[in-house]
């Protein structure tokens, strides 16, 4: 007979599923990044939210969901009330929080509110298991993760990546060697 405070109990469901589900999805090469479970009439919704370096595809969305279904189907863990299971990447909005969201988001824009007080919008550069580069107006400053309050990656539209300059200058090498219309 369990004893946890029932105030609590929703997190100890939490921490349980995600306890079962970190191996089967880490064979996968996928992290667990949150574990969500939320009222929905007479069923619950349960959010497994996913990550792995480079990304997640829809192939590996499509895997998870399936490992996850066939771990929880032969657990007890959701109990006999009906579910609905949601399986999803990381997502922009979700504060990073570990080494490894900084070191994924690499090359993003972040809005870091510090422990201080002050806020630093940067791109994010190099990272390690301390601590993490920002380029802030051009200027590097090394961030480390204990000073750092909140952070989350800033959406961008129309940026134009440093490797889609590259990939563009490999398909046009030397434009100044071209000839104009009419010029043999």
């Amino acid at each position: 007979m369990s004893t946890a405070n029932p105030s609590s109990g929703g997190q100890d469901v939490r921490g349980r599923i995600e306890a079962e589900l970190a191996d089967p999805l880490r064979a996968l090469g996928l992290d667990v990044e949150a574990v969500e479970i939320t009222p929905a009439g007479r069923r619950r919704v349960l959010r497994v939210a996913v990550d792995k370096d480079g990304g997640v595809t829809l192939d590996d969305v499509a895997d998870a969901t399936r490992e996850v279904d066939r771990v929880l189907e032969a657990s007890d863990v959701m109990g006999e009330q009906p579910y609905t299971l949601e399986v999803t990447s990381r997502g922009v909005d979700r504060p990073l929080t570990l080494p490894r969201h900084w070191r994924r988001n690499r090359g993003r824009l972040v809005k870091a509110v510090l422990t201080d007080g002050s806020t630093l919008v940067g791109r994010i550069g190099e990272s390690d298991g301390d601590a993490a580069t920002l380029d802030v107006s051009g200027t590097s400053r090394r961030v480390s993760y204990t000073e750092v309050a909140k952070a989350l990656v800033q959406v961008e539209f129309n940026r134009k990546d440093v490797v889609d300059d590259l990939d563009d200058d490999a398909d046009h090498p030397d434009d100044s060697h071209d000839t104009e219309a009419g010029e043999a």
